[in-house]
């Protein structure tokens, strides 16, 4: 599934490419949101396109609850009931069980909520969550998880993580005695957990690696920890994942987390950063952030961005986006996020090429402070 093609002498950054049955991926890669099955404010045409995605995600929780399982068995799963046909993502819906804290209750069996939409009440269960991602039918599917908050008391990040790993094992066991629905591969990632403990995140390491899956996701950071303690956590867990697979850093992050977790040995992002903030009229570039409805922007009638790989934002000015957005035209979001997300794939695939010129570092370091310039 994963070939690694080489590895940043100066850095653990690393250059691969993971093989799906909807296409190959090269890393390090940013994948856009799609947690109802639609990345908000733009079209699967124009993903695939001048955005270059090569692979989106959808979300479990919010699939199951609408538009239903008996919809997307009926249509054929998810790539087909949205005209994706390159590879997808879904999550288990532990981070979104998470964020429902005064609706949810967890116990050994699994997790019992209610529905942020009519309060219905629902089981996730680790079999259930294999199940409920056979029928969705993503590529790659994640384990069942708990992600602990921060700040986390040791006993409860420590329970919670062997828990996380005891649902591991109902997973593993459900994934490997069931077959994909639509006739092509799925893959089976399980997630390291532990907080910001170093010995509980090293021992969540081992044991995911000791799961021999085809690929290992980090979980439970960029939940309000310091940047440090993200980093010293996930440089850590690189450590001791294998290096032959894929490394998943889930839901980071801004354009310097992304660097500075690339350097780190991380292989695969995403993060609704892009396209929230997007939408809010906040533009990320390769020369800092740009927030269009500040007056400053009101007569520059230069392009939004004249070195994006997206034609729109080479196109329009930065003085008609600010219009749209201050009249609350639709194309202002869509504009938008097409920029943050062509940035966001420019900013992986421009990594991919350094580590492979070797001009990595150099060029990260520059980079990191270029970014987070407010322009």
């Amino acid at each position: 599934m994963f070939t690694l093609q080489h590895t940043d002498p100066q850095t653990r950054a690393r250059a691969g490419r993971i093989e799906t049955d909807h296409g190959f991926i090269e890393t390090p890669i940013f994948m856009p949101v799609g947690t109802a099955g639609t990345v908000k404010a733009v079209h699967q045409h124009e993903l695939a396109g001048d955005i270059g995605a090569q692979i989106i995600l959808g979300n479990t929780y919010h699939l199951y609850l609408r538009p239903g399982l008996e919809l997307l068995r009926l249509a054929g799963g998810l790539h087909a009931f949205n005209g994706w046909r390159k590879p997808l993502l879904t999550d288990s819906g532990g981070f979104q069980v998470y964020s429902l804290a005064h609706r949810r209750k967890i116990k050994e069996e699994g997790v019992t909520f209610q529905s942020h939409i009519d309060g219905s009440r629902h089981t996730f269960t680790p079999e259930g969550v294999m199940d409920i991602q056979r029928v969705i039918g993503a590529d790659i599917i994640m384990a069942f998880d708990e992600c602990t908050p921060y700040p986390c008391e040791y006993r409860y990040a420590k329970n919670s993580m062997e828990m996380t790993h005891r649902w591991l094992r109902r997973c593993i066991d459900r994934f490997d005695t069931t077959e994909p629905l639509y006739g092509y591969r799925q893959t089976l990632f399980p997630i390291v957990q532990g907080s910001t403990y170093p010995e509980l995140r090293k021992i969540s390491a081992e044991t995911i690696a000791a799961a021999g899956r085809e690929g290992n996701a980090i979980g439970g950071l960029s939940v309000g920890e310091p940047a440090e303690e993200m980093y010293a956590m996930t440089g850590l867990v690189t450590e001791i994942l294998p290096a032959d697979k894929p490394r998943y850093l889930m839901g980071v992050g801004t354009p310097e987390n992304i660097l500075e977790c690339i350097a780190l040995g991380i292989d695969m992002f995403d993060c609704v950063l892009p396209t929230r903030n997007a939408r809010h009229g906040v533009l990320y570039t390769a020369e800092g952030i740009i927030h269009i409805r500040n007056a400053r922007w009101k007569d520059d009638l230069d392009p939004i961005d004249p070195n994006s790989p997206v034609a729109t934002s080479r196109l329009h000015s930065r003085a008609y986006l600010r219009h749209l957005f201050i009249n609350d035209e639709i194309l202002g979001l869509q504009l938008a996020s097409l920029q943050n997300l062509g940035f966001y794939l420019w900013l992986a695939g421009e990594a991919r090429r350094r580590i492979l010129d070797g001009t990595f570092l150099t060029w990260k370091n520059e980079m990191v402070k270029k970014v987070a310039i407010r322009l």
